[in-house]
């Protein structure tokens, strides 16, 4: 049996049928401006209020609004973002234009109280990109907002909680925690990846793409294709027990790019190998796809992260506690020296690795070469 995508991993809104339409399109129009006013302040060109003029939020009042708590909680987000913006035009990257639209996917009215789920579907577009630099990137990612009414039946938005089981929507605010806990590997002393520098501009360290025989082009073209769309011939892995499907993704590619299977133990991360019926723990595993990696001299470690190139991978440790957490392949490289990443889960396409470490300054970072 194919399986197809999990899309609402995180969710757990049962839709109720019974809402009327009215109040279904009131509750999407105010979603849709708080991830608008999110994506508008990381645009060049708009003001610190938001779309032009203003916060879009600003303009709902009577049948829906932000409650005081949390439009200070936005408030403090579009700060977190507007710096954001600053950091990322401190490494040269700007976007000339956002776009942002919501889904909404469910809808639960009890009460005074109401638990709404929706997918955000954003593109930001690069400013000046040159050559064969991606034009845009951009991302879906699932949240569930919750609101209360008034006695008059006016609704106030009172939370947002991002339901995917990954990281790194680049209009995110909240700090994610890990995904998982590392599974259990052979006792033979698994290799440890040094960690890779930050610092702009790197060193040269060409890639030679006709040295191993693999097709990297492949295996960007595979994270291209299935970014949003999941590849049915593979399970997905994203949910709450699954702990998230970013390595099955970065695997899936290098395969589609000529990674032959390593039959064994699934748990022996000295193998590796994944079809639609099992898969071993270094094609799923964050950590034991580094040591499955590494141990096999499939890949050797760069210094900096923007040594990478078109079919390398990039990995994250986001508080630094020893765990890897988020697996990326980079799909792009510009003129410039600037990497692009594409990964599961949040789904997103070509962000260059420039607007990550500007996310997320604090984190350890693993570049490898394949």
């Amino acid at each position: 049996m194919a399986l197809v995508p999990n899309w609402s991993a995180g969710a757990a809104v049962t839709d109720d049928p019974t809402v009327d339409a009215a109040t279904r399109a009131t509750f999407q129009r105010l979603a849709d401006a708080v991830f608008t006013d999110r994506t508008d302040a990381l645009v060049d060109g708009k003001s610190a209020q938001g779309n032009g003029h203003h916060q879009l939020t600003s303009g709902f009042s009577g049948k829906v609004r932000l409650s005081g708590t949390q439009s200070h909680q936005e408030t403090s987000a579009l700060s977190e973002l507007r710096g954001r913006k600053s950091r990322l035009a401190k490494l040269g990257e700007k976007y000339s234009a956002g776009s942002t639209s919501i889904k909404l996917d469910a809808t639960q009215v009890k009460g005074r109280r109401a638990t709404v789920d929706v997918t955000e579907s954003t593109t930001l577009t690069y400013a000046k990109p040159q050559g064969n630099e991606p034009r845009t990137t951009g991302f879906q990612a699932h949240h569930e907002l919750t609101f209360k009414a008034d006695r008059s039946g006016n609704w106030q938005l009172t939370g947002i909680r991002d339901t995917d089981d990954g990281y790194l929507a680049v209009n995110q605010v909240a700090a994610p925690a890990a995904v998982a806990a590392p599974r259990t590997a052979a006792d033979d002393g698994p290799p440890e990846a040094p960690r890779s520098s930050t610092s702009w501009p790197a060193s040269a360290k060409p890639k030679n793409f006709s040295a191993t025989g693999y097709d990297y082009k492949a295996m960007a073209a595979y994270a291209q294709k299935y970014w949003s769309h999941y590849n049915p011939a593979y399970p997905d892995f994203n949910g709450e027990a699954a702990g998230g499907d970013c390595t099955n993704f970065v695997s899936q590619s290098l395969k589609a790019g000529g990674w032959k299977h390593v039959p064994g133990y699934t748990s022996d991360f000295h193998k590796w190998f994944g079809t639609a019926d099992i898969q071993s723990d270094s094609f799923v595993g964050v950590n034991e796809f580094s040591w499955f990696a590494l141990s096999s001299k499939r890949v050797t470690s760069l210094a900096n992260v923007y040594q990478l190139d078109v079919g390398d991978v990039l990995q994250m440790d986001f508080n630094k506690d020893g765990s890897k957490d988020h697996s990326m392949i980079v799909t792009s490289r510009s003129p410039q020296g600037v990497p692009y990443v594409t990964y599961h889960s949040t789904n997103t396409y070509n962000r260059s690795v420039a607007s990550i470490i500007a996310s997320y300054p604090n984190a350890a970072y693993y570049a490898y070469r394949t």
